[in-house]
């Protein structure tokens, strides 16, 4: 009677899907309807197997498209299908946590994750004193659903060292399509210098964002070549993959994404020849004072500097330092003075996070305008993650970004001293080092409010901690864990 019962719905349901199927098309020409049972399927794996989500936002990351670029208009910028996904990871997670009352506290306790909750504390402070806080509102919204996937709960789906590989091969997997769709579109433009700056829309809005996620990935893919006890089949797809992000990195024209490439290989060197950290340190504090020191005859040999952006790699690079007639540069120096005055007026809690694009126009000077220059807070955001947060979150929320990254490259180059297994420390440097690329272009773009770079940023943090807090300390890397 019961397994009657169990089919007759069965057939009833099906039954509702096709009739109302039938009426929207035919009738009202809506095809959404087409859509159900995939958002079916994905909320079958949120309740039965939450593991396959993250694995295919991993993979969909790469591949997500803001809804603004289909043409639809809500009034809010969001990335399809990932961002939806992320909100519903989220909810899921707080369910969890309100079930359990209880969270990994390893996860909970380690440093990174405390200068990620005195993030979100100044955030809620600054949203509260903000010039827009609607603005800052949703600012919040969208961090705390990129942070809390793609930091907390992947680190618990982390605790399995098999889950970091498959998280960040699917990654790699979704970016490999669209490095193979964005070179045959260059191929089709003659490969132009100016294609170059578009032909990976509309997976990514620019080439910075692209050049951005290539380079971590091509220091992770990297890293993956010299695991041990790996397949020589598997190996030589791993270097079919690395060579593959290589190429679409030179493709992709990004002089901010080749800086950070050589910042990497410097730290890597430091690290092989185990100079200690404090060493580091030093000498990045000192090359910053150095500069801050010489700006003046720096910036005037730098203004001498005629090369603009060209299709000659070599030209390419030499423009990197021109500041008197290459428009990206002039442009993000405009927009770095103008986030520099709005500092200036309200130095401690900023304008509010978020708000940027929307307040800088009256603090732009006619000077410092250039041919792409926009007062409608379409152009895109301060261009640096440290000042950015400087002008909309005051002198802590940029000391919380440089806080961010010294305990994360610490902790990482701590991890990988102390681990007693050969895949603990290569996934654990790898993860440093990608981060270390990150925030090195972070000096010139910011894309942690994008969900193509904070899945990768927030998802190599979570390693670092994983890493640290379950897998460094053992000496087989796949032990089970408890």
């Amino acid at each position: 009677m019961q397994k009657g019962l169990k089919i007759a719905g069965f057939y009833l349901i099906v039954t509702l899907f096709v009739a109302i199927s039938l009426y929207l098309v035919v009738e009202k020409s809506i095809y959404l309807m087409y859509a159900l049972p995939l958002l079916l399927g994905v909320l079958m794996l949120y309740l039965f197997s939450f593991d396959k989500v993250l694995f295919l936002i991993a993979f969909l990351t790469p591949l997500s498209i803001n809804i603004e670029g289909l043409g639809i208009n809500i009034g809010l910028s969001l990335s399809v299908p990932v961002e939806p996904m992320l909100v519903g990871a989220l909810f899921f997670f707080i369910a969890k946590l309100l079930q359990d009352k209880k969270f990994d506290i390893g996860i909970a306790r380690h440093p990174i994750s405390q200068v990620i909750y005195l993030m979100f504390i100044w955030i809620v402070i600054t949203t509260i004193t903000s010039e827009l806080p609607l603005v800052s509102a949703k600012y919040l919204l969208s961090r705390i659903w990129f942070v809390i996937p793609a930091y907390f709960v992947c680190a618990k789906l982390f605790k399995d060292p098999n889950n970091i590989n498959k998280f960040v091969w699917l990654y790699i997997a979704g970016l490999i399509i669209v490095v193979i769709y964005t070179t045959i579109n260059q191929a089709l433009n003659g490969f132009s210098g100016n294609s170059a700056h578009w032909v990976m829309t509309p997976f990514y809005n620019d080439h910075t964002a692209y050049g951005a996620a290539l380079a971590i990935y091509l220091v992770l893919s990297a890293a993956f070549i010299f695991i041990p006890n790996i397949k020589p089949s598997r190996r030589i797809i791993i270097i079919a993959c690395f060579a593959i992000l290589c190429l679409g990195m030179y493709l992709s024209a990004c002089r901010a994404a080749w800086l950070s490439i050589v910042a990497v290989v410097g730290v890597l060197i430091c690290v092989l020849l185990k100079i200690k950290f404090k060493y580091i340190l030093t000498v990045i504090v000192a090359l910053v004072a150095l500069f801050f020191t010489f700006r003046h005859q720096i910036i005037d040999v730098m203004e001498r500097n005629e090369q603009d952006s060209s299709n000659n790699l070599i030209e390419h690079i030499q423009s990197i330092t021109n500041i008197s007639t290459d428009a990206s540069n002039l442009e993000r120096l405009n927009r770095w003075s103008s986030a520099l005055r709005l500092f200036e007026e309200r130095p401690f809690f900023g304008w509010g996070p978020g708000t940027y694009q929307f307040v800088y126009a009256p603090f732009q000077l006619s000077a410092n305008k250039t041919i792409i220059t926009t007062n409608y807070g379409d152009g895109g955001n301060a261009h640096s993650e440290y000042i950015g947060a400087l002008a909309e979150m005051g002198v802590i929320g940029s000391f919380i970004v440089i806080l961010l990254v010294a305990v994360s490259i610490y902790k990482g180059l701590t991890t990988y001293k102390k681990a007693k297994n050969k895949e603990s420390k290569i996934l654990v440097l790898a993860a440093t080092l990608a981060i270390i690329s990150y925030f090195t272009h972070g000096v010139l773009n910011n894309f942690l409010d994008t969900d193509k770079l904070a899945i990768p940023v927030w998802s190599c943090l979570a390693i670092i901690t994983v890493i640290d807090v379950y897998h460094s300390g053992k000496t087989n890397y796949y032990d089970s864990i408890s």
